[in-house]
């Protein structure tokens, strides 16, 4: 039986990403098999380095200030890496909260 998913992402535990401290995920829903949605929290200062990812990836900025390959992103921002694309770097200019979506195997 299909039945819809609710989650509460205020009770929910976000947990700390451990290669890059400052980080924080909530993890979402997996949208297709090894796919992700997950809710990202990044505190001032933190940075992401250069990386690729081999599936499309899509990301929402929720809220904050993050500066992604040269280009300042506000809350309200849309972006779009393709698979095996450099990625990045990720630097939160303030902090900053975004949804990222990939459609395959992180």
């Amino acid at each position: 039986m299909v039945k819809q998913t609710f989650v509460d992402t205020e009770t929910e535990t976000w947990f700390d990403f451990e290669p890059v401290p400052g980080t924080k995920l909530l993890s979402l829903a997996e949208p297709v098999p090894e796919g992700s949605i997950y809710r990202l929290r990044m505190v001032a200062g933190t940075v992401i380095p250069v990386h690729y990812h081999p599936c499309d990836e899509y990301v929402y900025v929720l809220d904050g200030t993050i500066e992604t390959a040269g280009h300042e992103c506000k809350a309200g921002t849309f972006w779009f890496t393709p698979a095996n694309t450099k990625n990045g770097p990720h630097k939160a200019i303030t902090s900053v909260e975004i949804i990222t979506i990939r459609l395959g195997k992180m």
